[in-house]
C-alpha cells in the first residue's frame, strides 16, 4: 500500500525534522522550496517571466533573484500578484 502524506507547519514546527525522519526510514521526500528556488535559477523560464513582469531590477548583477526586492514589490504594490 502506498501513501502520500504533505507536512505543512508554520516556521520552527518541525517540518524539517518530519521529513528527515521519512528519509532516513527510505522515504521519498519532495521538497517545495528546493523546487521553488530551481525554477528560479538563473536562466530558468520563470526567472526570466519574474524579470518581464516585476521589472529587471529584481534580477542581481549574478543573474540570480532578488527575493527580497520580489517579496516587497508583491506584497506592497496592490495588483501585482498575478503573472496572467
Amino acid at each position: 500500500m502506498r501513501y502520500t502524506v504533505a507536512l505543512t507547519g508554520g516556521i520552527g514546527s518541525g517540518k524539517s525534522t518530519v521529513a528527515d525522519a521519512f528519509a532516513d526510514l527510505g522515504i521519498t521526500v519532495i521538497d517545495a522550496d528546493i523546487i521553488a528556488r530551481q525554477m528560479v535559477e538563473p536562466g530558468q523560464p520563470a526567472l526570466n517571466a519574474i524579470a518581464e513582469h516585476f521589472g529587471s531590477e529584481l534580477i542581481a548583477s549574478d543573474g540570480t533573484l532578488r527575493r527580497r526586492a520580489l517579496r516587497e514589490r508583491i506584497f506592497f504594490a496592490s495588483g501585482r500578484k498575478s503573472l496572467a
